[in-house]
């Protein structure tokens, strides 16, 4: 197991990491806004999820597939805004506000929210570079299994994206029920979510590896 020294220090990293807005954060504020505070958590269950494979990626070596065959890199990065610019596209288009679904337009079963959320966060490729970068560094062979040490560096990073995260799902679930009582009002975080969600396609998009 890692010292105290060295979780220490890589709690800060993940508070860094995750205290950044990015799109799991948007996601988690979409959902939570449309469907309540449980459609939120489940949202941040399937980016844990995503983050534990992401991990086990990292620390056997998959992820060092952008160092040797940088085009990978590249087409995640491009998958990734598609998706992004897919989610904006659907948030705009979308008939009903997140407040006033219509009868024939269900909200998303957990399951799919699950997904969602899982996928957001494997096409990130913020967080596959954050943990190509950061999580090796931590790992030690001599402290024992290598694969319990992936487990408990991944745990520490969605503990602290609970934290960080579940203020938003709490303040977005409050902002949820002000904004249904006031339906002139409910359509403005619809638009400025598909609007972000296309920011980000265009920037992650437009980056570069640097």
């Amino acid at each position: 197991m890692p010292d105290l020294a060295t979780l220490a220090l890589f709690t800060t990293a993940c508070a860094v990491l995750t205290a950044t807005p990015g799109p799991d954060m948007l996601l988690i504020a979409s959902r939570s806004l449309g469907q309540g505070r449980s459609a939120g958590f489940v949202t941040y269950a399937g980016i844990a999820a995503g983050s534990y494979l992401q991990a086990f990626a990292a620390a056997f070596g998959l992820s060092q597939l952008f160092l040797l065959v940088p085009a990978a890199y590249d087409a995640l990065r491009f998958l990734g805004a598609a998706y992004l610019a897919w989610l904006a596209w659907t948030t705009l288009r979308s008939p009903a506000t997140l407040f006033a679904p219509r009868a024939d337009q269900p909200a998303l079963k957990l399951r799919a929210i699950f997904l969602q959320g899982m996928l957001t966060n494997l096409l990130n490729p913020k967080m596959a570079l954050f943990m190509l970068a950061l999580l090796p560094q931590f790992l030690k062979p001599e402290a024992g299994s290598i694969a319990l040490q992936v487990i408990v560096l991944a745990t520490i990073l969605n503990l602290v994206g609970l934290m960080v995260n579940g203020a938003v799902i709490l303040t977005a679930g409050r902002l949820g029920r002000a904004l249904a009582a006031r339906p002139h009002l409910a359509a403005w975080p619809q638009r400025l979510m598909g609007a972000v969600f296309g920011a980000l396609a265009l920037r992650l998009a437009l980056a570069s590896r640097e």
